[in-house]
């Protein structure tokens, strides 16, 4: 589906929130702004990829003999990313079977 086609769905959607008086998710009760998706899920990959990076510094390090470098600090830091991964993973698999359940609604 092209963006053009996502923005007409969208714009379709609103307008049909619209009408029937449904309050839109950019603000809560009090007026204050709304968490911007995409912006949350950005910051979440790079914190996902910054954990990985540190993990695999923290690896390189332990591996020459770095001085400083302990296992449990290595193990703990690798289980983070691994973690972290799997999290954003499960994330991105639900938003895209959301997507597709959404786009195969019959309108």
């Amino acid at each position: 589906m092209s963006q053009v086609e996502i923005n007409t769905v969208l714009a379709q959607m609103r307008a049909m929130a619209a009408a029937a008086g449904v309050e839109q998710p950019n603000a809560d009760a009090q007026g204050t702004p709304g968490v911007d998706f995409g912006q949350f899920m950005q910051e979440s990959l790079a914190e996902v990829n910054d954990a990985q990076t540190r993990a695999k510094e923290l690896a390189a390090a332990f591996e020459s003999g770095q001085e400083g470098v302990e296992l449990p600090e290595l193990m703990v830091a690798m289980q983070k990313a691994s973690l972290s991964f799997q999290a954003i993973t499960q994330v991105r698999n639900k938003l895209l079977s959301a997507y597709q359940e959404v786009m195969n609604m019959q309108v």
